[in-house]
């Protein structure tokens, strides 16, 4: 038993480095990367400013002061800044 899991561990080792030499070939004829899992652009984050998590800004919590948005990743952290700056 211990004998037949060594062996199929063995040909998925080498069907996935066969792949991984047929990837490169065809990435090295062509010419042009293809893309993997990792998107291509980054994504614009801002920083909490009182625990220093970084969130997007379309899920942070808000707050406006004066004329900037201060973004913000909970409401506690929000509150928290409420009563630094008050």
């Amino acid at each position: 038993m211990a004998r037949f899991i060594l062996l199929l561990l063995l040909c998925i080792f080498l069907a996935r480095i066969f792949w991984r030499s047929v990837d490169a070939f065809i990435e090295g004829a062509t010419g042009r990367p293809r893309a993997r899992g990792a998107p291509q652009r980054g994504v614009s984050m801002v920083r909490d400013p009182v625990c220093g998590t970084f969130v997007l800004p379309e899920r942070a919590v808000t707050l406006v002061n004066g004329r900037s948005r201060v973004f913000f990743c909970s409401e506690a952290c929000r509150d928290k800044y409420r009563a630094r700056t008050a």
